[in-house]
């Protein structure tokens, strides 16, 4: 059943324990990476991508993206992945991070417009650190011009 009301987040990560993530962990599951290049799906993870960070494409329609293997489910990642970065529809947010948590991701990011406070918190009660409703583009791009990241 598809909700019909937005949420905002309850509790969210600060700029600093952004700040961690994006300079502690490197390898990002992208679920919902799309193959269109002008979709934010595709220009986030190519931009992070040639920022160094190690980029999983996860798309079930999709063999390749980026040059990259795609996988259908994060299930199928046989690597440790260190953030899974969500671009699914909110309705969908839980069973992703049900399947971060199996899998021992640290970090379970909602893309800018992506909010889903019952996940975030069950994230949180698995250890994970969870930030929602961010491009994880644009919070890199912030670091860049701080000098923190290259």
């Amino acid at each position: 059943m598809r909700q019909n009301f937005c949420e905002i987040p309850i509790e969210n990560a600060t700029d600093e324990e952004v700040k961690e993530i994006l300079t502690k962990y490197n390898v990002i599951a992208v679920v919902g990476m799309s193959r269109n290049p002008e979709k934010d799906a595709h220009k986030v993870p190519k931009y992070l991508m040639e920022h160094g960070y190690k980029i999983i494409p996860v798309n079930p329609f999709a063999e390749e993206i980026l040059g990259l293997k795609a996988y259908k489910d994060l299930k199928n990642i046989k690597e440790p992945v260190d953030i899974v970065d969500i671009f699914r529809p909110p309705e969908e947010v839980m069973d992703i991070v049900k399947k971060a948590v199996k899998i021992k991701a640290k970090v379970v990011w909602m893309q800018k417009g992506i909010v889903k406070n019952a996940a975030a918190d069950y994230a949180r009660e698995h250890g994970l650190k969870v930030v929602m409703d961010k491009c994880m583009m644009v919070e890199h791009m912030k670091l860049v011009k701080e000098g923190v990241l290259k």
